[in-house]
C-alpha cells in the first residue's frame, strides 16, 4: 500500500473491507453492495475479488446516505449528482492548470520583452476655422 511522504495512507487507498466501510458510512453492508452494483461507488478489488473501500469511498457513501435520507433524492438522481460533481471537480482542476500555464507564459513574455527607450510626444491638432 502506498503511503504519502508523511507516512499517512492516501485517502483513495483501498483499505476497508465491506463490513468496516458500511459501518463507517452508517449503513448495512447489503446496501453498500447495492450502491456498488448501481455504480454509485467503485471499490478497489483484491486479487481474490474482495471489495476494498477507501476513506474517499466512505465519505462518498455518507453523502449518498445524506442525499437519500435527508434530501429525499432517489438513487438515479444521486448517481447524476455524483457524476456532475466529479465533472465539476475535473473542470476546476483543468482551469487551475490553464491558469498556471497562462501565468508561466505571461512571465516568459515579460522576461523577453525589451525595455522601450522610445519617447512619444503628443501635440494637439489645431482646428482649422
Amino acid at each position: 500500500m502506498a503511503e504519502t511522504s508523511n507516512g499517512a495512507v492516501p485517502e483513495d487507498a483501498p483499505v476497508f473491507v465491506i463490513s468496516v466501510a458500511a459501518q463507517l458510512a452508517g449503513m448495512h453492508a447489503q446496501t453498500l453492495r447495492q450502491y456498488d452494483r448501481l455504480g454509485l461507488v467503485t471499490p478497489g478489488r483484491t486479487v481474490g475479488g474482495g471489495r476494498r473501500y477507501s476513506t474517499r469511498d466512505v465519505a462518498l457513501l455518507r453523502e449518498v446516505q445524506r442525499l437519500s435520507q435527508d434530501e429525499g433524492v432517489n438513487l438515479a438522481g444521486i448517481k447524476r449528482i455524483i457524476e456532475l460533481e466529479s465533472h465539476v471537480d475535473a473542470l476546476q482542476e483543468r482551469v487551475a492548470e490553464l491558469l498556471d500555464q497562462l501565468a508561466v507564459a505571461q512571465a516568459e513574455v515579460m522576461r523577453h520583452r525589451a525595455p522601450s527607450t522610445a519617447l512619444m510626444v503628443w501635440k494637439p491638432q489645431r482646428r482649422h476655422r
